[in-house]
Protein backbone atom coordinates (compact mmCIF):
# COMPACT_ATOMS: atom_id res chain seq x y z
CA UNK A 1 0.00 0.00 0.00
CA UNK A 2 1.02 3.25 -0.85
CA UNK A 3 1.49 5.80 1.94
CA UNK A 4 0.86 3.37 4.78
CA UNK A 5 0.81 4.61 8.05
CA UNK A 6 3.02 2.08 10.27
CA UNK A 7 1.40 0.44 12.82
CA UNK A 8 4.23 -1.34 15.11
CA UNK A 9 3.60 -4.43 17.44
CA UNK A 10 6.62 -4.36 20.11
CA UNK A 11 6.96 -7.86 20.78
CA UNK A 12 10.40 -9.11 23.34
CA UNK A 13 10.39 -13.00 22.24
CA UNK A 14 12.03 -14.32 25.52
CA UNK A 15 8.31 -13.65 27.24
CA UNK A 16 6.34 -13.17 24.37
CA UNK A 17 5.59 -17.16 23.47
CA UNK A 18 6.65 -18.53 27.06
CA UNK A 19 3.78 -20.62 28.32
CA UNK A 20 5.09 -21.65 31.88
CA UNK A 21 2.25 -20.76 34.09
CA UNK A 22 4.07 -20.86 37.77
CA UNK A 23 7.38 -18.79 37.21
CA UNK A 24 8.95 -17.68 40.38
CA UNK A 25 11.21 -14.49 41.10
CA UNK A 26 14.63 -14.61 39.97
CA UNK A 27 13.91 -17.75 38.04
CA UNK A 28 16.55 -19.38 36.18
CA UNK A 29 16.41 -19.95 32.47
CA UNK A 30 15.87 -24.03 33.50
CA UNK A 31 13.14 -22.91 35.97
CA UNK A 32 10.96 -20.26 34.47
CA UNK A 33 11.76 -21.22 30.15
CA UNK A 34 12.37 -18.66 27.50
CA UNK A 35 9.70 -17.81 24.66
CA UNK A 36 11.38 -19.49 20.85
CA UNK A 37 11.88 -17.69 18.04
CA UNK A 38 9.80 -20.62 16.25
CA UNK A 39 7.17 -20.49 18.63
CA UNK A 40 5.80 -17.13 16.77
CA UNK A 41 4.48 -19.21 13.88
CA UNK A 42 2.42 -18.14 10.89
CA UNK A 43 -1.22 -18.30 13.33
CA UNK A 44 0.87 -15.95 15.80
CA UNK A 45 1.77 -13.66 13.00
CA UNK A 46 -1.39 -13.75 11.34
CA UNK A 47 -3.60 -13.08 14.68
CA UNK A 48 -0.92 -10.01 15.06
CA UNK A 49 -1.84 -9.15 11.81
CA UNK A 50 -5.60 -9.13 12.25
CA UNK A 51 -5.28 -6.14 14.84
CA UNK A 52 -4.30 -3.59 11.72
CA UNK A 53 -0.53 -3.90 12.34
CA UNK A 54 2.15 -3.17 9.91
CA UNK A 55 5.43 -4.15 11.05
CA UNK A 56 6.45 -6.11 14.20
CA UNK A 57 9.47 -4.98 16.01
CA UNK A 58 11.23 -8.17 17.83
CA UNK A 59 13.49 -6.60 20.71
CA UNK A 60 16.14 -8.12 22.46
CA UNK A 61 16.72 -10.70 19.52
CA UNK A 62 20.46 -9.87 19.70
CA UNK A 63 23.04 -11.20 21.80
CA UNK A 64 23.46 -9.95 25.49
CA UNK A 65 24.80 -10.82 28.53
CA UNK A 66 22.93 -12.92 30.92
CA UNK A 67 23.14 -15.57 33.56
CA UNK A 68 22.59 -19.07 31.44
CA UNK A 69 25.50 -20.40 30.90
CA UNK A 70 25.60 -21.15 27.02
CA UNK A 71 29.50 -22.01 27.05
CA UNK A 72 28.90 -25.58 25.83
CA UNK A 73 27.43 -23.73 22.36
CA UNK A 74 30.69 -22.03 21.96
CA UNK A 75 29.29 -18.68 23.95
CA UNK A 76 31.73 -17.02 26.71
CA UNK A 77 29.86 -17.10 29.80
CA UNK A 78 28.98 -13.42 31.13
CA UNK A 79 30.20 -12.42 34.96
CA UNK A 80 27.00 -12.52 36.95
CA UNK A 81 27.77 -9.56 38.82
CA UNK A 82 27.24 -7.36 36.30
CA UNK A 83 24.47 -8.41 34.53
CA UNK A 84 21.04 -7.15 35.52
CA UNK A 85 18.50 -9.92 36.31
CA UNK A 86 18.83 -13.79 35.34
CA UNK A 87 18.16 -12.82 31.55
CA UNK A 88 20.39 -9.63 31.28
CA UNK A 89 19.33 -6.39 29.52
CA UNK A 90 18.79 -7.07 26.07
CA UNK A 91 20.30 -3.12 25.81
CA UNK A 92 23.69 -4.89 27.35
CA UNK A 93 24.95 -6.39 23.80
CA UNK A 94 28.17 -8.53 23.74
CA UNK A 95 27.42 -9.90 20.22
CA UNK A 96 26.27 -7.47 17.40
CA UNK A 97 26.46 -9.81 15.01
CA UNK A 98 24.62 -13.25 16.96
CA UNK A 99 21.04 -13.83 18.12
CA UNK A 100 20.37 -14.47 21.61
CA UNK A 101 20.88 -18.37 22.43
CA UNK A 102 17.71 -17.73 24.74
CA UNK A 103 15.45 -17.52 21.92
CA UNK A 104 16.60 -20.65 19.83
CA UNK A 105 15.20 -24.05 19.62
CA UNK A 106 18.24 -25.58 18.49
CA UNK A 107 20.88 -22.98 19.74
CA UNK A 108 23.83 -24.00 16.98
CA UNK A 109 20.81 -22.95 14.22
CA UNK A 110 19.88 -19.76 15.93
CA UNK A 111 20.67 -17.42 13.28
CA UNK A 112 18.98 -19.68 10.77
CA UNK A 113 15.48 -19.83 13.17
CA UNK A 114 15.68 -16.02 13.12
CA UNK A 115 16.09 -15.45 9.45
CA UNK A 116 13.25 -17.78 9.09
CA UNK A 117 10.87 -15.69 11.70
CA UNK A 118 11.76 -13.03 9.35
CA UNK A 119 10.86 -14.86 6.41
CA UNK A 120 7.52 -15.51 7.78
CA UNK A 121 6.61 -12.39 8.84
CA UNK A 122 7.45 -11.21 5.42
CA UNK A 123 5.50 -14.00 3.90
CA UNK A 124 2.31 -12.10 5.61
CA UNK A 125 3.15 -8.80 4.01
CA UNK A 126 4.48 -6.85 7.28
CA UNK A 127 7.60 -5.43 7.62
CA UNK A 128 10.52 -6.76 10.51
CA UNK A 129 11.77 -4.32 13.28
CA UNK A 130 15.00 -4.90 15.27
CA UNK A 131 16.85 -2.86 17.87
CA UNK A 132 20.32 -0.83 16.92
CA UNK A 133 21.90 -0.59 20.20
CA UNK A 134 24.75 2.14 19.34
CA UNK A 135 25.55 3.90 22.69
CA UNK A 136 26.84 1.02 24.92
CA UNK A 137 27.23 -2.45 25.34
CA UNK A 138 28.21 -5.29 27.81
CA UNK A 139 31.08 -4.57 29.96
CA UNK A 140 32.63 -7.80 28.34
CA UNK A 141 32.37 -7.85 24.82
CA UNK A 142 33.25 -10.12 22.70
CA UNK A 143 31.73 -11.55 19.12
CA UNK A 144 32.21 -14.84 18.61
CA UNK A 145 29.87 -14.76 15.34
CA UNK A 146 31.35 -11.84 13.38
CA UNK A 147 32.27 -12.30 9.81
CA UNK A 148 36.02 -13.30 9.57
CA UNK A 149 38.82 -10.07 9.58
CA UNK A 150 36.15 -8.00 11.85
CA UNK A 151 38.47 -7.52 14.73
CA UNK A 152 36.04 -6.49 17.86
CA UNK A 153 35.11 -3.30 19.58
CA UNK A 154 38.03 -2.52 22.23
CA UNK A 155 40.50 -4.55 20.42
CA UNK A 156 42.63 -1.95 19.14
CA UNK A 157 41.57 0.79 22.15
CA UNK A 158 45.12 2.36 23.68
CA UNK A 159 43.45 2.11 27.24
CA UNK A 160 46.45 4.44 28.84
CA UNK A 161 44.30 7.67 27.66
CA UNK A 162 40.83 8.52 28.54
CA UNK A 163 39.95 9.67 25.40
CA UNK A 164 41.31 9.02 21.87
CA UNK A 165 39.47 9.69 18.48
CA UNK A 166 40.18 5.92 17.39
CA UNK A 167 39.50 4.06 21.20
CA UNK A 168 36.20 2.31 20.75
CA UNK A 169 35.77 2.77 24.50
CA UNK A 170 36.38 5.92 27.07
CA UNK A 171 38.48 4.89 30.42
CA UNK A 172 39.50 5.96 33.27
CA UNK A 173 43.44 5.56 33.67
CA UNK A 174 44.70 3.65 36.60
CA UNK A 175 41.55 3.50 38.02
CA UNK A 176 40.09 0.12 38.76
CA UNK A 177 36.49 -0.24 38.04
CA UNK A 178 34.59 -0.48 41.51
CA UNK A 179 30.59 0.57 41.21
CA UNK A 180 28.41 1.04 44.72
CA UNK A 181 27.52 -2.85 43.78
CA UNK A 182 28.91 -6.58 44.99
CA UNK A 183 31.48 -7.57 42.14
CA UNK A 184 32.32 -11.04 44.18
CA UNK A 185 35.35 -12.38 45.30
CA UNK A 186 38.28 -14.52 44.44
CA UNK A 187 37.77 -16.19 40.53
CA UNK A 188 34.20 -15.51 40.30
CA UNK A 189 35.23 -11.59 41.17
CA UNK A 190 34.62 -9.35 38.03
CA UNK A 191 37.59 -7.17 37.86
CA UNK A 192 38.37 -4.20 35.20
CA UNK A 193 41.22 -2.30 35.31
CA UNK A 194 41.56 0.41 33.73
CA UNK A 195 37.85 1.14 34.34
CA UNK A 196 36.05 1.74 31.56
CA UNK A 197 32.77 4.33 30.98
CA UNK A 198 29.46 3.49 32.29
CA UNK A 199 26.39 3.81 29.35
CA UNK A 200 24.93 6.83 31.05
CA UNK A 201 27.63 8.68 30.36
CA UNK A 202 29.17 8.00 33.94
CA UNK A 203 32.92 8.71 32.92
CA UNK A 204 34.13 7.63 36.33
CA UNK A 205 35.89 4.39 38.20
CA UNK A 206 32.17 4.79 40.45
CA UNK A 207 29.08 4.19 38.95
CA UNK A 208 26.36 3.84 41.44
CA UNK A 209 23.56 1.57 41.60
CA UNK A 210 21.04 3.37 39.73
CA UNK A 211 23.75 3.73 36.66
CA UNK A 212 23.78 1.85 33.86
CA UNK A 213 26.73 -0.33 35.52
CA UNK A 214 26.53 -3.43 33.21
CA UNK A 215 27.06 -1.29 30.01
CA UNK A 216 29.90 0.56 28.77
CA UNK A 217 29.97 3.94 26.92
CA UNK A 218 30.66 3.97 23.40
CA UNK A 219 33.07 6.73 21.99
CA UNK A 220 31.81 8.21 18.72
CA UNK A 221 34.80 11.05 19.05
CA UNK A 222 33.67 13.12 21.51
CA UNK A 223 35.85 14.13 24.23
CA UNK A 224 33.66 14.97 26.78
CA UNK A 225 36.16 16.64 29.17
CA UNK A 226 36.01 19.62 27.09
CA UNK A 227 33.48 18.89 24.36
CA UNK A 228 35.64 18.59 21.37
CA UNK A 229 34.48 17.05 18.62
CA UNK A 230 36.78 14.41 16.71
CA UNK A 231 34.88 13.51 13.28
CA UNK A 232 37.71 13.49 10.79
CA UNK A 233 39.45 10.94 10.57
CA UNK A 234 36.65 8.94 10.44
CA UNK A 235 36.05 7.40 14.04
CA UNK A 236 37.11 3.93 14.11
CA UNK A 237 33.78 2.90 16.01
CA UNK A 238 32.03 4.55 13.21
CA UNK A 239 33.08 2.40 10.67
CA UNK A 240 32.16 -1.07 13.06
CA UNK A 241 28.73 0.39 13.68
CA UNK A 242 27.84 0.99 9.93
CA UNK A 243 29.74 -2.80 9.36
CA UNK A 244 26.74 -3.87 11.99
CA UNK A 245 23.87 -1.21 10.23
CA UNK A 246 24.76 -3.44 7.18
CA UNK A 247 25.31 -6.66 8.73
CA UNK A 248 21.33 -6.79 9.94
CA UNK A 249 19.78 -5.30 6.52
CA UNK A 250 21.64 -7.96 4.49
CA UNK A 251 19.45 -10.36 6.96
CA UNK A 252 16.77 -9.13 5.31
CA UNK A 253 15.35 -6.31 8.23
CA UNK A 254 13.28 -3.59 6.81
CA UNK A 255 14.22 -1.19 10.38
CA UNK A 256 16.07 -0.09 13.20
CA UNK A 257 14.69 1.30 16.46
CA UNK A 258 18.09 3.28 17.62
CA UNK A 259 18.32 2.86 21.29
CA UNK A 260 19.18 6.25 23.01
CA UNK A 261 19.48 7.74 19.49
CA UNK A 262 20.24 11.44 20.67
CA UNK A 263 23.00 10.09 23.20
CA UNK A 264 25.21 9.43 19.64
CA UNK A 265 26.28 12.36 17.93
CA UNK A 266 23.95 13.39 15.03
CA UNK A 267 26.90 13.59 12.92
CA UNK A 268 27.07 10.10 12.96
CA UNK A 269 23.40 9.13 11.67
CA UNK A 270 24.52 12.25 9.27
CA UNK A 271 27.23 9.56 7.87
CA UNK A 272 25.93 6.18 8.48
CA UNK A 273 22.02 6.32 7.91
CA UNK A 274 22.82 7.96 4.12
CA UNK A 275 25.40 5.27 3.93
CA UNK A 276 22.41 2.70 4.66
CA UNK A 277 19.79 3.97 2.70
CA UNK A 278 22.00 4.41 -0.34
CA UNK A 279 22.06 1.15 -0.42
CA UNK A 280 18.65 -0.47 1.40
CA UNK A 281 16.75 2.52 0.56
CA UNK A 282 13.44 1.03 1.85
CA UNK A 283 15.20 0.52 5.64
CA UNK A 284 13.41 2.89 8.44
CA UNK A 285 15.47 4.43 10.98
CA UNK A 286 13.33 5.40 14.74
CA UNK A 287 15.23 7.18 17.33
CA UNK A 288 14.53 6.65 21.07
CA UNK A 289 14.67 10.55 21.67
CA UNK A 290 13.48 12.62 24.84
CA UNK A 291 14.43 16.43 23.92
CA UNK A 292 12.03 17.96 21.55
CA UNK A 293 14.34 20.73 21.07
CA UNK A 294 16.36 17.69 19.29
CA UNK A 295 13.30 16.54 17.25
CA UNK A 296 13.85 18.49 13.82
CA UNK A 297 18.19 17.89 13.70
CA UNK A 298 17.55 14.56 14.21
CA UNK A 299 14.92 14.80 11.07
CA UNK A 300 16.93 17.01 8.58
CA UNK A 301 20.29 16.22 9.71
CA UNK A 302 20.04 12.65 10.94
CA UNK A 303 17.61 11.35 8.51
CA UNK A 304 15.60 9.66 11.25
CA UNK A 305 12.28 8.58 9.58
CA UNK A 306 10.33 8.70 12.57
CA UNK A 307 11.10 9.70 16.51
CA UNK A 308 9.53 9.05 19.90
CA UNK A 309 7.34 11.75 21.05
CA UNK A 310 7.36 10.40 24.34
CA UNK A 311 8.06 13.74 26.00
CA UNK A 312 5.37 15.60 23.88
CA UNK A 313 2.23 13.83 23.20
CA UNK A 314 2.74 10.39 25.38
CA UNK A 315 3.55 12.72 28.49
CA UNK A 316 0.67 15.13 27.77
CA UNK A 317 -2.03 11.79 27.43
CA UNK A 318 -0.63 10.48 30.63
CA UNK A 319 -1.27 13.68 32.65
CA UNK A 320 -4.62 14.20 31.32
CA UNK A 321 -5.05 10.54 32.09
CA UNK A 322 -3.42 10.48 35.97
CA UNK A 323 -3.00 14.04 37.10
CA UNK A 324 -6.13 15.95 36.05
CA UNK A 325 -3.90 17.68 33.26
CA UNK A 326 -6.03 19.64 30.85
CA UNK A 327 -6.93 17.91 27.58
CA UNK A 328 -6.43 21.68 25.80
CA UNK A 329 -2.94 20.94 26.40
CA UNK A 330 -3.39 18.33 23.30
CA UNK A 331 -3.53 21.38 21.12
CA UNK A 332 0.05 22.11 22.38
CA UNK A 333 1.34 18.71 21.05
CA UNK A 334 0.67 18.95 17.70
CA UNK A 335 1.95 22.69 17.21
CA UNK A 336 4.90 21.30 18.81
CA UNK A 337 5.78 19.17 16.05
CA UNK A 338 4.00 21.10 13.28
CA UNK A 339 5.31 20.45 9.81
CA UNK A 340 6.81 17.13 11.13
CA UNK A 341 4.34 14.98 12.78
CA UNK A 342 4.46 12.52 10.19
CA UNK A 343 7.83 12.02 11.78
CA UNK A 344 6.52 11.11 15.32
CA UNK A 345 5.93 7.60 16.47
CA UNK A 346 3.22 7.70 19.17
CA UNK A 347 2.78 5.09 21.64
CA UNK A 348 0.80 4.62 25.29
CA UNK A 349 3.66 1.74 25.87
CA UNK A 350 6.61 0.33 25.66
CA UNK A 351 8.74 -2.06 27.35
CA UNK A 352 10.50 0.88 29.39
CA UNK A 353 6.74 2.15 30.59
CA UNK A 354 4.26 1.16 32.61
CA UNK A 355 1.63 -0.24 31.62
CA UNK A 356 -1.44 1.50 30.53
CA UNK A 357 -4.12 -0.60 32.87
CA UNK A 358 -2.04 -0.80 35.98
CA UNK A 359 -2.43 1.27 38.88
CA UNK A 360 0.47 3.37 38.22
CA UNK A 361 -1.32 4.81 35.25
CA UNK A 362 -4.95 4.84 34.50
CA UNK A 363 -5.54 1.70 36.79
CA UNK A 364 -8.12 -0.09 34.38
CA UNK A 365 -7.20 -0.88 30.43
CA UNK A 366 -10.95 -0.34 29.39
CA UNK A 367 -10.19 3.34 29.14
CA UNK A 368 -7.54 3.29 26.76
CA UNK A 369 -9.93 4.68 23.77
CA UNK A 370 -9.57 8.33 24.07
CA UNK A 371 -6.20 7.68 23.77
CA UNK A 372 -5.38 5.33 21.87
CA UNK A 373 -7.88 7.16 19.41
CA UNK A 374 -5.85 10.48 19.75
CA UNK A 375 -2.50 8.74 19.39
CA UNK A 376 -3.19 6.70 16.64
CA UNK A 377 -4.98 9.24 15.06
CA UNK A 378 -3.49 12.98 15.56
CA UNK A 379 -0.81 12.17 12.81
CA UNK A 380 0.25 10.10 9.89
CA UNK A 381 2.70 8.95 11.75
CA UNK A 382 3.73 5.72 13.07
CA UNK A 383 1.31 4.25 16.16
CA UNK A 384 3.11 1.62 18.23
CA UNK A 385 1.30 -0.66 20.79
CA UNK A 386 3.25 -3.24 23.20
CA UNK A 387 2.75 -7.04 23.58
CA UNK A 388 0.10 -7.71 25.92
CA UNK A 389 -1.35 -4.39 25.47
CA UNK A 390 -4.32 -4.98 23.28
CA UNK A 391 -5.52 -7.73 26.24
CA UNK A 392 -5.38 -5.03 29.02
CA UNK A 393 -1.88 -6.93 30.57
CA UNK A 394 -1.30 -4.67 33.89
CA UNK A 395 1.79 -6.11 35.29
CA UNK A 396 0.80 -7.22 38.58
CA UNK A 397 3.87 -9.42 39.38
CA UNK A 398 7.16 -9.04 40.89
CA UNK A 399 9.25 -10.73 38.84
CA UNK A 400 12.86 -10.56 40.34
CA UNK A 401 15.28 -8.45 39.30
CA UNK A 402 12.31 -6.19 38.43
CA UNK A 403 10.25 -5.36 41.28
CA UNK A 404 5.92 -4.70 41.37
CA UNK A 405 6.63 -1.27 39.64
CA UNK A 406 3.51 -1.57 36.51
CA UNK A 407 6.32 -2.38 34.04
CA UNK A 408 6.79 -6.09 32.81
CA UNK A 409 10.24 -6.81 33.19
CA UNK A 410 13.08 -6.94 30.47
CA UNK A 411 15.64 -8.39 32.60
CA UNK A 412 14.10 -11.72 34.12
CA UNK A 413 12.72 -15.10 32.38
CA UNK A 414 8.81 -14.55 32.66
CA UNK A 415 5.61 -15.07 31.59
CA UNK A 416 2.76 -13.18 30.96
CA UNK A 417 -1.04 -14.66 32.20
CA UNK A 418 -2.38 -12.52 29.15
CA UNK A 419 -0.75 -13.71 26.03
CA UNK A 420 -0.58 -17.36 27.53
CA UNK A 421 -4.49 -17.17 27.24
CA UNK A 422 -4.01 -15.73 24.18
CA UNK A 423 -1.69 -18.28 22.59
CA UNK A 424 -4.22 -20.59 24.05
CA UNK A 425 -7.36 -19.69 22.80
CA UNK A 426 -8.57 -19.23 26.17
CA UNK A 427 -9.21 -15.21 26.82
CA UNK A 428 -11.48 -13.94 29.01
CA UNK A 429 -14.79 -11.75 27.70
CA UNK A 430 -13.20 -8.94 28.60
CA UNK A 431 -10.15 -9.30 26.85
CA UNK A 432 -11.98 -10.18 23.67
CA UNK A 433 -13.63 -7.14 24.05
CA UNK A 434 -10.24 -5.29 24.59
CA UNK A 435 -8.65 -6.75 21.98
CA UNK A 436 -11.53 -6.35 19.36
CA UNK A 437 -11.64 -3.08 20.26
CA UNK A 438 -7.89 -2.11 19.89
CA UNK A 439 -8.55 -3.86 16.18
CA UNK A 440 -11.07 -1.66 15.17
CA UNK A 441 -9.07 1.47 16.23
CA UNK A 442 -5.77 0.30 14.67
CA UNK A 443 -6.99 -1.00 11.26
CA UNK A 444 -8.77 2.49 10.57
CA UNK A 445 -5.03 3.57 10.81
CA UNK A 446 -4.64 2.75 6.89
CA UNK A 447 -8.05 1.31 6.03
CA UNK A 448 -9.37 5.24 6.25
CA UNK A 449 -7.18 7.12 3.49
CA UNK A 450 -8.09 10.52 5.66
CA UNK A 451 -6.59 8.77 8.76
CA UNK A 452 -3.51 7.96 6.61
CA UNK A 453 -2.50 10.50 4.59
CA UNK A 454 -5.17 13.39 5.20
CA UNK A 455 -4.95 16.66 6.81
CA UNK A 456 -5.32 17.56 10.69
CA UNK A 457 -7.21 20.05 11.83
CA UNK A 458 -7.79 21.27 15.62
CA UNK A 459 -11.27 22.22 16.70
CA UNK A 460 -10.46 23.28 19.89
CA UNK A 461 -10.13 27.26 19.05
CA UNK A 462 -13.70 27.49 18.61
CA UNK A 463 -15.14 25.27 21.10
CA UNK A 464 -13.05 26.69 24.54
CA UNK A 465 -16.77 28.53 25.52
CA UNK A 466 -18.56 26.15 24.06
CA UNK A 467 -20.92 25.03 27.21
CA UNK A 468 -21.76 21.42 26.05
CA UNK A 469 -17.60 20.14 25.27
CA UNK A 470 -15.51 20.54 28.72
CA UNK A 471 -12.06 21.77 27.15
CA UNK A 472 -10.05 19.76 29.66
CA UNK A 473 -12.02 16.66 29.55
CA UNK A 474 -12.68 16.78 26.01
CA UNK A 475 -11.37 17.03 22.52
CA UNK A 476 -12.37 17.40 19.19
CA UNK A 477 -10.50 17.63 15.70
CA UNK A 478 -10.32 16.62 12.02
CA UNK A 479 -8.67 14.30 9.45
CA UNK A 480 -9.53 15.26 5.93
CA UNK A 481 -8.37 14.05 2.70
CA UNK A 482 -9.70 14.97 -0.94
CA UNK A 483 -13.54 14.14 -0.91
CA UNK A 484 -13.48 12.39 2.54
CA UNK A 485 -13.60 14.14 6.25
CA UNK A 486 -13.78 12.41 9.57
CA UNK A 487 -14.94 13.77 12.69
CA UNK A 488 -12.97 12.57 15.45
CA UNK A 489 -14.03 13.36 19.44
CA UNK A 490 -12.93 12.20 22.30
CA UNK A 491 -13.89 12.16 26.12
CA UNK A 492 -11.43 11.67 29.19
CA UNK A 493 -14.31 11.61 31.67
CA UNK A 494 -15.88 9.59 33.91
CA UNK A 495 -19.08 10.73 32.13
CA UNK A 496 -20.86 10.00 29.04
CA UNK A 497 -20.77 13.76 26.98
CA UNK A 498 -23.04 14.98 24.34
CA UNK A 499 -21.05 17.50 22.30
CA UNK A 500 -22.07 19.98 20.03
CA UNK A 501 -19.13 20.81 18.07
CA UNK A 502 -18.41 24.04 16.68
CA UNK A 503 -16.65 23.74 13.53
CA UNK A 504 -15.70 27.35 11.76
CA UNK A 505 -16.44 28.16 8.51
CA UNK A 506 -12.02 28.68 7.95
CA UNK A 507 -12.64 24.33 8.24
CA UNK A 508 -15.10 24.31 5.51
CA UNK A 509 -12.99 26.44 2.92
CA UNK A 510 -9.48 25.27 3.55
CA UNK A 511 -10.84 21.46 3.56
CA UNK A 512 -13.07 22.39 0.66
CA UNK A 513 -15.76 20.40 2.42
CA UNK A 514 -19.34 21.49 1.54
CA UNK A 515 -21.94 22.03 3.95
CA UNK A 516 -25.11 20.41 4.83
CA UNK A 517 -27.19 17.71 5.39
CA UNK A 518 -24.89 14.58 5.02
CA UNK A 519 -25.07 10.47 5.21
CA UNK A 520 -22.41 9.42 7.64
CA UNK A 521 -21.11 6.60 9.69
CA UNK A 522 -19.43 5.96 13.02
CA UNK A 523 -16.39 4.37 12.14
CA UNK A 524 -15.84 2.16 15.35
CA UNK A 525 -19.79 0.84 15.99
CA UNK A 526 -21.49 1.23 12.14
CA UNK A 527 -23.85 3.42 13.10
CA UNK A 528 -25.27 5.04 9.95
CA UNK A 529 -26.92 8.73 10.09
CA UNK A 530 -27.83 11.69 8.56
CA UNK A 531 -26.13 14.43 10.16
CA UNK A 532 -25.71 18.29 9.53
CA UNK A 533 -22.06 19.81 9.11
CA UNK A 534 -22.19 23.28 9.00
CA UNK A 535 -20.72 26.13 10.41
CA UNK A 536 -24.02 28.11 11.52
CA UNK A 537 -24.98 24.80 13.57
CA UNK A 538 -22.58 22.68 15.78
CA UNK A 539 -21.84 18.78 15.15
CA UNK A 540 -23.31 16.56 17.10
CA UNK A 541 -21.51 13.87 18.84
CA UNK A 542 -22.30 11.69 21.73
CA UNK A 543 -19.82 9.47 23.54
CA UNK A 544 -19.71 7.57 26.60
CA UNK A 545 -17.25 7.13 29.99
CA UNK A 546 -13.57 7.30 28.53
CA UNK A 547 -15.28 6.65 24.90
CA UNK A 548 -14.50 8.40 21.72
CA UNK A 549 -16.75 8.97 18.47
CA UNK A 550 -15.06 8.28 14.60
CA UNK A 551 -18.04 10.09 12.24
CA UNK A 552 -17.33 9.89 8.67
CA UNK A 553 -19.12 11.77 5.11
CA UNK A 554 -17.89 11.76 1.85
CA UNK A 555 -18.50 14.79 -0.16
CA UNK A 556 -18.20 16.29 -3.46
Amino acid sequence: MNNQKPVIYQLLPRLFTNTTHNCVPNGTYARNGSGKLNDIDNDVIESIKELGVTHIWLTGVIEHAQKTDWSRHGIGRDNPHVVKGEAGSPYAIKDYYDIDPDLATDVEHRMEEFEALVARIHDQGMQVIIDFVPNHVARRYHSDAAPEGTPDLGADDDSTRAFDPQNNFYYIPRQLFAPSIDLGSGKEAYTEFPAKATGNDCFSAFPSVNDWYETVKLNYGVDYSNGSRHFSPTPDTWQKMLSILLYWAEKGVDGFRCDMAFMVPVEFWDWAVTIVKERYSHIKFIAEIYDTGLYREFISRGHFDYLYDKVNLYDTLRGIQTSHCSAAQLTGCWQTVDGIGSHMLNFLENHDEQRFGSKFYAGDPAKVLPSLVVSSYMSTGPMMIYMGQELGEQATDAEGFSGYDGRTTIFDYWSLPTLRRWLTGNLKPRERWLRDLYARVLRLCNSEKAIREGRFFDLMYVNYENPTLNPHRQYAFLRNYADETIIVAVNFSDDSADMDINIPAHAFELLRIPQGEMNMTELLTGEKARKRLSADSPFEAFTGPWGAAIWKVRHR
